[in-house]
């Protein structure tokens, strides 16, 4: 899974044919537009697992684990001043 963070009216493509441009939106609300040819399904997430009935199919549903928004490893971490010095 590849997680970006855009601003607002900028896109990103997908192939040559899927172009998904994000719209802005709130703390709790994203608006994206997609743009792809007629014969690609689009579908929310929510749709497909609440027309999902059979328990181990919907276990096989990908999922999304939120993760904090900067894990310790990507942190920059500053030297503290006296370390400088000598």
């Amino acid at each position: 899974m590849l997680r970006l963070t855009v601003p607002t009216k900028e896109y990103i493509m997908i192939g040559d044919d899927i172009k998904i441009v994000f719209l802005g939106g709130s703390a709790n609300h994203n608006r994206i537009m997609i743009d792809a040819p007629k014969e690609v399904a689009i579908v929310r997430g929510k749709l497909i697992e609440r027309n999902t009935a059979d328990p181990e199919e919907r276990a096989r549903l990908p999922k999304y684990y939120e993760h904090q928004e900067h894990p310790e490893k990507y942190k920059k971490f500053k030297k503290p001043a006296n370390e400088n010095a000598g």
